[in-house]
Protein backbone atom coordinates (compact mmCIF):
# COMPACT_ATOMS: atom_id res chain seq x y z
CA UNK A 1 0.00 0.00 0.00
CA UNK A 2 0.97 3.55 -0.77
CA UNK A 3 -0.18 6.74 1.09
CA UNK A 4 0.40 10.10 -0.31
CA UNK A 5 1.49 12.95 2.58
CA UNK A 6 2.73 16.03 3.19
CA UNK A 7 2.76 18.81 0.86
CA UNK A 8 4.06 18.33 -1.81
CA UNK A 9 3.32 14.50 -2.15
CA UNK A 10 5.28 12.26 -0.29
CA UNK A 11 4.75 8.69 -1.14
CA UNK A 12 5.16 6.15 1.87
CA UNK A 13 4.94 2.39 1.00
CA UNK A 14 3.90 -0.47 3.66
CA UNK A 15 4.45 -3.91 3.46
CA UNK A 16 1.26 -6.36 3.53
CA UNK A 17 2.28 -7.51 7.03
CA UNK A 18 2.36 -3.51 8.12
CA UNK A 19 -1.14 -3.14 6.38
CA UNK A 20 -2.66 -6.26 8.71
CA UNK A 21 -0.76 -5.12 11.61
CA UNK A 22 -2.73 -1.02 10.50
CA UNK A 23 -5.65 -2.20 9.95
CA UNK A 24 -6.06 -4.62 13.06
CA UNK A 25 -4.62 -2.02 15.20
CA UNK A 26 -7.02 0.85 14.01
CA UNK A 27 -9.95 -1.54 14.09
CA UNK A 28 -9.49 -3.01 17.63
CA UNK A 29 -8.92 0.67 18.99
CA UNK A 30 -12.57 1.62 17.76
CA UNK A 31 -13.93 -1.20 19.77
CA UNK A 32 -14.44 -4.35 17.37
CA UNK A 33 -12.94 -7.57 19.15
CA UNK A 34 -9.74 -9.07 18.24
CA UNK A 35 -11.55 -12.01 16.62
CA UNK A 36 -13.53 -9.91 14.21
CA UNK A 37 -10.74 -7.30 13.48
CA UNK A 38 -8.26 -10.57 12.13
CA UNK A 39 -11.06 -11.74 10.35
CA UNK A 40 -11.72 -8.25 8.48
CA UNK A 41 -7.75 -7.40 8.45
CA UNK A 42 -7.18 -10.26 6.24
CA UNK A 43 -9.66 -9.45 4.09
CA UNK A 44 -8.76 -5.69 3.78
CA UNK A 45 -4.46 -6.89 2.78
CA UNK A 46 -5.85 -8.75 0.20
CA UNK A 47 -7.88 -5.91 -0.93
CA UNK A 48 -4.00 -4.09 -1.40
CA UNK A 49 -2.83 -7.50 -2.01
CA UNK A 50 -4.38 -7.47 -5.21
CA UNK A 51 -4.17 -3.29 -5.77
CA UNK A 52 -8.30 -3.17 -5.53
CA UNK A 53 -7.93 0.21 -4.16
CA UNK A 54 -11.74 0.04 -3.79
CA UNK A 55 -11.57 -2.53 -0.97
CA UNK A 56 -8.46 -2.45 0.87
CA UNK A 57 -7.69 0.20 3.43
CA UNK A 58 -9.94 3.07 2.25
CA UNK A 59 -13.08 0.57 3.46
CA UNK A 60 -11.53 1.35 7.18
CA UNK A 61 -13.58 4.56 7.56
CA UNK A 62 -17.05 2.31 6.09
CA UNK A 63 -15.94 -0.38 8.85
CA UNK A 64 -15.96 2.16 11.85
CA UNK A 65 -19.29 3.56 10.83
CA UNK A 66 -20.56 0.35 10.76
CA UNK A 67 -19.04 -0.64 14.41
CA UNK A 68 -20.81 2.46 15.64
CA UNK A 69 -24.14 1.36 14.16
CA UNK A 70 -26.48 0.67 16.83
CA UNK A 71 -27.49 -3.09 15.82
CA UNK A 72 -23.86 -3.93 15.21
CA UNK A 73 -22.59 -5.77 18.14
CA UNK A 74 -18.49 -5.57 17.54
CA UNK A 75 -18.00 -8.48 20.11
CA UNK A 76 -20.01 -10.75 18.09
CA UNK A 77 -19.02 -14.44 18.42
CA UNK A 78 -20.97 -16.41 14.96
CA UNK A 79 -22.77 -19.59 16.12
CA UNK A 80 -22.62 -22.17 13.94
CA UNK A 81 -25.81 -24.62 13.74
CA UNK A 82 -25.65 -28.04 14.88
CA UNK A 83 -28.26 -29.12 12.39
CA UNK A 84 -27.69 -32.07 10.35
CA UNK A 85 -27.63 -32.28 6.20
CA UNK A 86 -26.21 -29.98 3.17
CA UNK A 87 -27.05 -26.65 4.59
CA UNK A 88 -25.51 -25.13 6.95
CA UNK A 89 -26.29 -22.00 9.08
CA UNK A 90 -24.57 -19.81 10.77
CA UNK A 91 -25.95 -16.93 12.87
CA UNK A 92 -23.66 -13.95 12.43
CA UNK A 93 -24.98 -12.63 15.74
CA UNK A 94 -24.96 -9.04 13.64
CA UNK A 95 -21.15 -9.29 13.60
CA UNK A 96 -18.97 -9.23 10.08
CA UNK A 97 -20.08 -12.02 8.19
CA UNK A 98 -16.07 -12.67 7.41
CA UNK A 99 -15.38 -13.71 10.78
CA UNK A 100 -19.07 -16.28 10.28
CA UNK A 101 -17.18 -17.53 7.13
CA UNK A 102 -13.77 -18.68 8.77
CA UNK A 103 -16.09 -20.01 11.52
CA UNK A 104 -18.23 -22.48 9.17
CA UNK A 105 -15.49 -23.26 7.04
CA UNK A 106 -14.27 -26.49 8.35
CA UNK A 107 -17.66 -27.92 8.45
CA UNK A 108 -19.06 -26.49 4.96
CA UNK A 109 -15.75 -28.23 3.57
CA UNK A 110 -16.98 -31.68 5.42
CA UNK A 111 -20.65 -31.30 4.55
CA UNK A 112 -19.59 -30.60 0.99
CA UNK A 113 -17.44 -33.56 0.78
CA UNK A 114 -20.30 -35.20 2.70
CA UNK A 115 -22.76 -34.53 0.44
CA UNK A 116 -20.92 -33.69 -2.85
CA UNK A 117 -22.76 -30.12 -3.10
CA UNK A 118 -24.03 -27.69 0.36
CA UNK A 119 -24.85 -24.53 1.15
CA UNK A 120 -23.59 -22.03 3.75
CA UNK A 121 -26.04 -19.72 4.98
CA UNK A 122 -24.82 -16.71 6.86
CA UNK A 123 -27.66 -14.82 8.89
CA UNK A 124 -27.84 -11.35 10.96
CA UNK A 125 -24.50 -10.27 9.45
CA UNK A 126 -22.80 -6.94 8.32
CA UNK A 127 -20.38 -7.26 5.17
CA UNK A 128 -18.45 -4.53 4.09
CA UNK A 129 -15.52 -6.71 2.61
CA UNK A 130 -14.63 -8.74 -0.89
CA UNK A 131 -16.33 -11.74 -1.97
CA UNK A 132 -13.16 -12.45 -4.06
CA UNK A 133 -11.33 -13.50 -0.57
CA UNK A 134 -13.98 -15.85 0.48
CA UNK A 135 -14.19 -17.85 -2.53
CA UNK A 136 -10.55 -18.14 -2.51
CA UNK A 137 -10.66 -18.91 0.80
CA UNK A 138 -12.79 -22.00 -0.58
CA UNK A 139 -10.51 -22.89 -3.12
CA UNK A 140 -7.77 -23.97 -0.98
CA UNK A 141 -9.91 -26.71 0.03
CA UNK A 142 -10.93 -27.89 -3.57
CA UNK A 143 -14.02 -26.14 -3.37
CA UNK A 144 -16.01 -24.75 -6.53
CA UNK A 145 -18.01 -22.07 -4.92
CA UNK A 146 -20.57 -19.16 -6.10
CA UNK A 147 -21.02 -16.40 -3.50
CA UNK A 148 -23.68 -13.78 -3.05
CA UNK A 149 -25.01 -10.82 -1.59
CA UNK A 150 -27.48 -8.11 -1.39
CA UNK A 151 -26.27 -4.73 0.50
CA UNK A 152 -27.73 -1.19 1.13
CA UNK A 153 -30.15 0.26 -1.55
CA UNK A 154 -28.19 2.30 -3.68
CA UNK A 155 -28.98 1.14 -7.59
CA UNK A 156 -32.08 1.95 -9.54
CA UNK A 157 -33.06 -1.16 -11.82
CA UNK A 158 -33.26 -0.85 -15.20
CA UNK A 159 -35.75 1.57 -16.56
CA UNK A 160 -35.73 3.34 -12.90
CA UNK A 161 -34.57 6.85 -11.79
CA UNK A 162 -34.70 5.47 -7.89
CA UNK A 163 -32.21 3.53 -5.72
CA UNK A 164 -34.01 -0.36 -5.34
CA UNK A 165 -31.01 -2.88 -5.35
CA UNK A 166 -27.81 -2.98 -3.87
CA UNK A 167 -25.12 -3.05 -5.50
CA UNK A 168 -25.42 -7.39 -5.04
CA UNK A 169 -22.30 -8.29 -5.47
CA UNK A 170 -21.17 -12.40 -6.76
CA UNK A 171 -18.29 -14.04 -6.69
CA UNK A 172 -17.21 -17.53 -8.12
CA UNK A 173 -13.98 -19.92 -7.96
CA UNK A 174 -12.78 -22.43 -9.25
CA UNK A 175 -9.75 -24.53 -8.10
CA UNK A 176 -7.03 -26.00 -10.35
CA UNK A 177 -4.61 -28.49 -9.89
CA UNK A 178 -1.59 -25.77 -9.79
CA UNK A 179 -1.30 -22.19 -9.09
CA UNK A 180 -4.12 -19.99 -8.47
CA UNK A 181 -7.86 -20.85 -8.76
CA UNK A 182 -10.17 -19.28 -11.23
CA UNK A 183 -12.03 -16.59 -9.94
CA UNK A 184 -14.15 -13.56 -10.56
CA UNK A 185 -16.11 -11.18 -8.42
CA UNK A 186 -18.25 -8.11 -9.29
CA UNK A 187 -20.98 -6.06 -8.42
CA UNK A 188 -24.04 -6.08 -10.53
CA UNK A 189 -24.19 -2.35 -10.66
CA UNK A 190 -21.70 -0.36 -13.57
CA UNK A 191 -18.65 -0.32 -11.28
CA UNK A 192 -18.79 -0.78 -6.95
CA UNK A 193 -19.62 2.13 -4.94
CA UNK A 194 -16.18 2.22 -3.92
CA UNK A 195 -14.88 3.25 -7.29
CA UNK A 196 -17.40 6.24 -7.41
CA UNK A 197 -16.47 7.03 -3.73
CA UNK A 198 -12.63 7.16 -4.82
CA UNK A 199 -13.66 9.68 -7.52
CA UNK A 200 -15.42 11.57 -5.31
CA UNK A 201 -12.30 11.51 -2.82
CA UNK A 202 -9.89 12.76 -5.50
CA UNK A 203 -12.70 15.32 -7.24
CA UNK A 204 -12.37 13.50 -10.29
CA UNK A 205 -15.40 13.39 -12.87
CA UNK A 206 -16.38 9.67 -13.24
CA UNK A 207 -17.12 8.00 -16.41
CA UNK A 208 -21.31 8.67 -18.08
CA UNK A 209 -23.20 5.37 -17.61
CA UNK A 210 -22.20 4.87 -13.82
CA UNK A 211 -24.91 6.70 -12.36
CA UNK A 212 -27.89 9.42 -12.74
CA UNK A 213 -28.75 12.32 -10.31
CA UNK A 214 -31.26 12.61 -8.43
CA UNK A 215 -33.20 14.26 -11.31
CA UNK A 216 -32.98 10.79 -13.33
CA UNK A 217 -30.31 12.57 -15.68
CA UNK A 218 -26.66 11.70 -16.64
CA UNK A 219 -24.22 12.91 -14.48
CA UNK A 220 -20.29 12.39 -14.61
CA UNK A 221 -20.50 14.16 -11.19
CA UNK A 222 -19.89 11.26 -8.27
CA UNK A 223 -21.73 13.84 -5.29
CA UNK A 224 -24.32 14.00 -7.58
CA UNK A 225 -24.28 10.04 -8.33
CA UNK A 226 -24.17 9.24 -4.99
CA UNK A 227 -27.00 11.31 -4.27
CA UNK A 228 -28.76 9.39 -7.06
CA UNK A 229 -29.06 6.22 -7.89
CA UNK A 230 -26.51 4.18 -9.19
CA UNK A 231 -26.95 2.29 -12.79
CA UNK A 232 -26.65 -1.77 -13.42
CA UNK A 233 -24.22 -3.10 -15.89
CA UNK A 234 -25.70 -4.10 -19.23
CA UNK A 235 -29.09 -2.37 -18.54
CA UNK A 236 -31.96 -5.11 -18.20
CA UNK A 237 -29.33 -7.79 -18.14
CA UNK A 238 -27.78 -6.66 -14.93
CA UNK A 239 -30.38 -5.31 -13.50
CA UNK A 240 -32.11 -9.33 -14.05
CA UNK A 241 -29.08 -10.67 -12.33
CA UNK A 242 -29.20 -8.66 -9.54
CA UNK A 243 -32.92 -8.90 -8.88
CA UNK A 244 -31.78 -13.23 -8.93
CA UNK A 245 -28.88 -12.33 -6.01
CA UNK A 246 -31.25 -10.06 -4.03
CA UNK A 247 -34.55 -13.09 -4.01
CA UNK A 248 -31.77 -15.97 -3.27
CA UNK A 249 -29.63 -14.01 -0.56
CA UNK A 250 -32.75 -12.56 1.02
CA UNK A 251 -35.98 -13.77 1.52
CA UNK A 252 -35.14 -17.39 0.40
CA UNK A 253 -33.06 -17.49 3.55
CA UNK A 254 -34.87 -14.97 5.52
CA UNK A 255 -33.11 -12.43 5.42
CA UNK A 256 -33.11 -8.79 4.89
CA UNK A 257 -33.37 -7.09 1.25
CA UNK A 258 -32.24 -4.29 0.40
Amino acid sequence: MTQKTGNPVELVTYTLDEVHSLCFRILTQHGLSESQAEAMSKVLTAGERDECRSHGVYRIPGCLKTVKSPKFLPDALPEVSSSKGPVLRVDAKYGFSCLALEMATPELVARTNEFGLSALVINNCFHTSALWYEVEELAKHDLVSLALGPSLRSVAPAGGVKPLFGTNPMAFGWPRPSGDPYVFDFATSEVARGEIELHRQNAKAMPLGWAIDKNGDPTTDPVAGLAGAMLTFGGHKGSAISTMIELLAGPLINDMMS
